[in-house]
């Protein structure tokens, strides 16, 4: 079959590798129908080697197809069925799974439970699992965690369960919104524009989306986000203050993760070769909340945070709630959803589609944040 491999920093290609088959009687296989780029995976495509990315693995971790072949354990699916698969890999029987941590799955988890569960095609750090951008996948704990999809649901909107739609809505969750208060949106890509409609789906009065991209500003501001470009002001911060009387957001959200741009002066530090603060989307998030207010995170961080603010936080009594999406816990009610009308336009966020042959391209069109390119999907049966 074919896939997506990392080759090396920013270089990936598409090539022959051998077709994925049961292994245990827990396995399914599909043929992906549909598969995402998603901003995590940028991370592997700039910086694979510091996530155990070695030359020839498979990326992606976005998958809708259809069943293949299935192990003798899985029951609640079978050959034909139209499945989107979540990205975290779990059992549903666990301590954790019993809690709907899923992306904490003991019986998955990863480095000798150093990490959370394995991932699809995120690297050896996390499970070393082979990924979705590929013609067919291998499917791990399939007596679990495959999804069936109504067939009346396109496959633009599908995919996006197995992680755009469930790690937005779980940061609206997180973030605590209260009713009729106000959200503060930090990253207008995929997770943020869908943050913006879920939390006025739930109740917002307000949702204020930040960001510098015109396209991804006015698209938040189609769906009814208020929209701060942030290179046109001299202090996001108090820019946030001073729409909200003075306090700041009743609830905000990163949905950036530590590629954030920074500032100037950072930029000029890495010029010079100097490690920049790639925590600026984290420091702005922490600093536009209001007292007794909620940070949920939802972009991704990895290593040690340096400045945390911790006796601000202390002392503004703020609530901090992050971590991967524990993507099955939030499907049933997010399908119910999208078969009521689907009033969040999930259909409408998916702006580009290309061959999988076509990966290289799209890798770099999504890194460069080109114009109209916000979410972009892979299709393997064509190209």
């Amino acid at each position: 079959m074919r896939a997506v491999v990392w080759q090396g920093p920013r270089k990936v290609s598409v090539e022959n590798v051998p077709d994925p088959r049961i292994e245990e009687p827990t396995d399914a296989v599909i043929r992906v129908t549909a598969t995402g780029l998603c901003g995590s995976d940028l991370h592997l495509f700039d910086h694979g080697a510091s996530m155990l990315v070695k030359p020839g693995d498979i990326l992606g971790h976005e998958a809708l197809g259809v069943v293949e072949e299935v192990g003798s354990a899985v029951t609640h699916i079978k050959p034909g069925d139209r499945v989107v698969v979540p990205f975290n890999i779990s059992c549903g029987r666990c301590f954790m799974c019993d809690q709907g941590l899923y992306s904490q799955c003991e019986t998955m988890q990863s480095m000798h439970g150093r990490k959370g569960a394995a991932l699809y095609g995120y690297g050896h750090m996390y499970g070393g699992v082979p990924g979705a951008q590929a013609e067919y996948l291998r499917v791990p704990q399939a007596h679990f965690g495959p999804i069936k999809v109504d067939d009346g649901i396109p496959d633009t909107t599908a995919v996006l369960l197995a992680d755009v739609l469930p790690t937005a809505w779980q940061a609206v969750e997180y973030a605590k919104v209260p009713p009729g208060g106000t959200l503060v949106v930090y990253g207008l890509g995929p997770i943020g524009q869908m943050c913006c409609r879920i939390a006025r789906h739930l109740g917002a009065a307000r949702v204020i989306g930040i960001d510098r991209y015109p396209d991804r500003l006015k698209l938040a501001a189609a769906h009814g986000a208020e929209t701060i470009d942030f290179t046109t002001v001299d202090d996001v911060v108090e820019t946030v203050r001073e729409m909200t009387g003075g306090r700041g957001g009743d609830s905000v959200i990163d949905a950036v993760g530590m590629d954030a741009d920074g500032s100037l002066a950072e930029k000029m530090l890495q010029t010079v070769k100097v490690q920049p603060d790639r925590m600026a989307a984290l420091h702005h998030a922490l600093g536009s909340v209001r007292r007794g207010g909620t940070v949920s995170v939802t972009g991704v961080y990895g290593g040690w945070m340096m400045r945390f603010p911790l006796g601000d936080l202390f002392d503004k009594q703020v609530a901090l709630h992050w971590g991967q999406a524990n993507v099955r816990r939030w499907t049933d009610r997010i399908l119910e959803v999208l078969r009521a009308g689907d009033p969040i336009d999930a259909a409408g966020l998916v702006t580009t589609e290309m061959p999988l042959g076509e990966a290289s391209r799209a890798y770099t069109a999504f890194r460069d944040k080109e114009a109209g390119v916000i979410k972009v999907v892979l299709r393997p049966g064509e190209g």
